[in-house]
């Protein structure tokens, strides 16, 4: 009975933490069947933490992946790593036109773990003293926001403290913007809109997660450097970490190399599901906040070389694992999210773009690790895609 109230427990938890979006999850129709099964393979870790983690589950993750495709996802790509050996699992297909299937290796839409990029290339720039981080957004920036907004600091963008709300999309529903996936939205034009509303309450009083912040620090990286976005994300933190399959696409609607199809599942009038394919996607209003297309095993490289300080220096490292002590509630860090279960606590990033969910989450140690892709057929509804769901509590139980 214990078990089972852990397990409930932590699905509560992760649902909490991880769900990805403000859109109601719609009525499902399963796909037609596609015959593809689940691969997975195992390795010893290469080092111990001072903490050991608990006994990997090879079991529990393989009977997470069993099943694909069907009515929430139609791939998933896992790796687990720590102290008791690393698993690499994958299932699904390609896409449902053809039933192949899933490339493990292939390249997907990370959504807001792009933050977890941003936020380290800012804190380098701190190291490197052209940024401070206690210093007015406003001073970078002239006259960015107006003179409706209190002074602003670069750290409370980073931990989502600053007060400035939700910039303008394309739409407010999958079909508005789904209409308009081939058209462009600056970030400027982001900017300009939430700064249009005002400000949502005084600076560092409250903390709440919005793209708005990490929109702003794309922009700030681009002052601060005179360079692109793009060219300093990738100088700062992508090449010190390896990642040569991650770039940012920009207004480039394409996913360049291999990749999985992504699909929204959509309800008609008659009371059926349509799988919409939403791979091609102009994504070039989410910046520095969501515009990065990656794989598992380049975002296994950014968690463990960034959590061992090769690419942030130690000093401006702390900020990520450093919560806003005087807000309650609070759970937000630079670029992180922390998450305790039975004591243990780990550090994660979760995004979401249509047809795409990712995770990184590890324990500051490293003693475990985990990274996922999964193909979710409602990327930004208000559930924990059950994929998902079950692949963490496999992983981090």
């Amino acid at each position: 009975m214990r078990v089972r109230r852990r397990t409930a427990v932590l699905a509560a938890s992760l649902v909490a933490v991880l769900t990805a979006g403000p859109l109601a999850a719609p009525a499902f129709a399963v796909p037609a069947p596609v015959s593809a099964p689940a691969s997975a393979s195992s390795a010893p870790a290469s080092s111990a933490p001072a903490h050991p983690a608990s006994p990997l589950d090879v079991e529990a993750l393989a009977a997470a992946l069993t099943g694909l495709p069907d009515q929430d996802a139609t791939a998933a790509l896992v790796r687990v790593g720590g102290t008791d050996g690393a698993w690499r699992g994958s299932a699904g297909v390609h896409d449902l036109a053809s039933g192949t299937a899933a490339d493990p290796e292939a390249r997907f839409r990370a959504g807001s773990t792009t933050k977890v990029v941003t936020a380290a290339a800012v804190l380098r720039l701190a190291a490197e003293r052209r940024i401070d981080l206690d210093r007015p957004v406003q001073r970078y920036l002239p006259g960015l926001l107006g003179a409706r907004f209190r002074p602003i600091t670069v750290r409370q963008l980073l931990d989502h403290t600053s007060g400035i709300p939700a910039g303008d999309a394309l739409g407010t529903s999958f079909e508005e913007v789904y209409a308009h996936r081939f058209d462009t939205l600056t970030p400027q034009q982001v900017v300009a809109s939430a700064a249009a509303k005002g400000p949502e309450f005084r600076p560092g009083t409250q903390q709440h997660y919005l793209n708005i912040n990490y929109t702003i620090l794309g922009l700030l990286i681009e002052k601060v450097t005179g360079r692109s976005y793009a060219s300093e994300a990738t100088r700062l933190v992508l090449a010190p970490a390896g990642m040569k399959d991650t770039y940012f696409p920009g207004t480039e609607p394409r996913i360049a190399g291999p990749h999985n199809h992504g699909y929204q599942a959509v309800k008609r009038a008659d009371g059926t599901t349509e799988f919409v394919d939403v791979t091609e996607w102009n994504q070039a209003d989410r910046f520095a906040a969501g515009d990065m297309v990656s794989t598992t095993a380049d975002l296994e490289r950014l968690l463990t070389s960034l959590f061992r300080g090769r690419i942030v220096p130690a000093p401006q490292l702390r900020e990520m694992f450093t919560v806003p002590a005087h807000i309650e509630g609070a759970s937000y860090s630079a670029g992180l999210q922390r998450f305790v279960y039975e004591g243990k606590v780990y550090w994660l990033k979760s995004g979401a773009r249509y047809g795409y969910s990712a995770l990184i989450a590890g324990t500051r140690d490293l003693s475990r690790t985990l990274v996922y892709s999964v193909n979710s057929t409602d990327a930004k509804g208000e559930e924990m895609n059950p994929v998902a769901q079950r692949i963490a509590m496999a992983a981090l139980k």
